[in-house]
């Protein structure tokens, strides 16, 4: 912040008897409509609290992304494209606003983009904000570098240009941590933070497999003492919801099927699966064909139940975010929780009296016949060797 504020003050102190270039002028008028804007959101936002953020030149954006070529784009969405590029010999992911389609949508998206991903940037499972440039007609924003990128609209990552699979283990670590996101936005400020635009594209991974989520463009801050807002769109818990059913399945959100190229919603898929008793198809084809365990199976069909109660059309249907974070613990225990005498569930899970009984009654049939299955192909097993 201090190095803003020092830019900030040269930029005042030049003036009009320097000989300067039109460029120049004209980014340093940029820069101060650009960086008043911004101290005013971010004055309001931090609360006497301190956000360090860094300045970065436009001479240094343009180098780092070759004048945002082609080669350096990482992906692009209806409003913003990302870039990768180096700067003083770190890499960074850069993001360019289309500055057409803000302007249309309104310019307060962008600085609400800024402002509110820095006061997060100190939260890990955040796409961290490490500065930004105001030399530009529109500011341009500087985060670390997500070494895999963003997700697709699958849920997948891209790699080389082509969807690449994730393992269940991480796409239900990325389940976990983006639900502990949202929960963190709910609860952690006197004045709740509604994310709004919850979905694979927004979710980066890094080099340790880690959850980003990013794009605050169009959340709402609530006013204190108020737990939800009558707003178009998404109020958080649907988004994850939704994304959540993208990254199980490996399929976008609307679905073209049948002859007549009609569309079909996950969640009318994901449901049908569900009440016609065939959630196990509800898997990724791909990761069924890499292999998945028994245990793992049982895993993802509770988090599309979970993620099913979170698509709920009321409010009052819908699980808290917080609740939804600990089920999503509480499933990815569940190989660890297993009696390997009983094959049922060990008493300790189930002391709170919570959904986890209802999964087990649903489920735990399906656990017995597996140990039992599994006693049998031993048993013959040993037969064969000693018989």
């Amino acid at each position: 912040m201090e190095s803003m504020v020092k830019k900030l003050r040269w930029n005042l102190g030049s003036g009009p008897s320097r000989k300067r270039k039109k460029k120049d002028i004209q980014k340093e008028r940029w820069f101060l409509a650009n960086g008043r804007i911004f101290l005013k959101e971010l004055i309001a936002d931090c609360d006497g609290k301190s956000i360090p953020i860094l300045s970065f030149s436009s001479d240094q954006i343009l180098q780092a992304t070759n004048n945002f070529d082609s080669s350096c784009l990482v992906s692009r969405e209806a409003l913003y494209k990302w870039y990768r590029g180096i700067i003083k010999d770190k890499s960074y992911m850069i993001k360019k606003f289309i500055e057409d389609r803000v302007i249309e949508r309104g310019v307060g998206e962008a600085y609400n983009e800024i402002v509110l991903s820095a006061r997060m940037s100190n939260h890990s499972n955040f796409l961290r904000l490490f500065g930004c440039c105001f030399e530009f007609s529109f500011p341009v924003f500087v985060f670390e570098d997500a070494e895999y990128g963003a997700l697709n609209w699958q849920g997948h990552i891209m790699v080389n240009g082509e969807g690449s699979i994730l393992p269940w283990s991480v796409r239900l670590k990325i389940g976990k941590e983006i639900a502990n996101d949202v929960t963190y936005l709910h609860m952690a400020f006197p004045k709740i933070i509604i994310h709004r635009d919850i979905n694979p594209t927004t979710i980066f991974l890094d080099k340790n497999w880690t959850a980003k989520l990013s794009n605050f463009s169009l959340s709402v801050t609530l006013p204190e003492g108020k737990s939800r807002i009558e707003i178009e769109g998404d109020q958080g818990t649907f988004g994850f919801g939704i994304s959540l059913l993208n990254v199980l399945t490996g399929k976008p959100s609307y679905s073209c099927t049948g002859p007549d190229e009609s569309y079909e919603c996950i969640t009318d898929y994901a449901k049908y699966l569900y009440e016609n008793g065939k959630l196990d198809e509800v898997i990724d084809l791909i990761m069924i064909e890499e292999g998945i365990t028994s245990t793992q199976r049982l895993q993802v069909e509770a988090c599309v139940v979970l993620a099913l109660s979170c698509c709920k059309g009321r409010d009052e249907d819908k699980p808290k975010m917080i609740q939804v974070a600990k089920e999503l613990k509480r499933i990815e225990r569940i190989e660890q929780s297993l009696d390997v005498t009983s094959g049922f569930l060990k008493p300790e899970m189930l002391e709170d009296g919570s959904s986890m009984v209802k999964w087990t009654k649903k489920f735990g049939i399906k656990i017995e016949i597996m140990v039992i299955l599994s006693f049998c192909i031993t048993g013959f097993l040993i037969a064969l060797l000693f018989g």
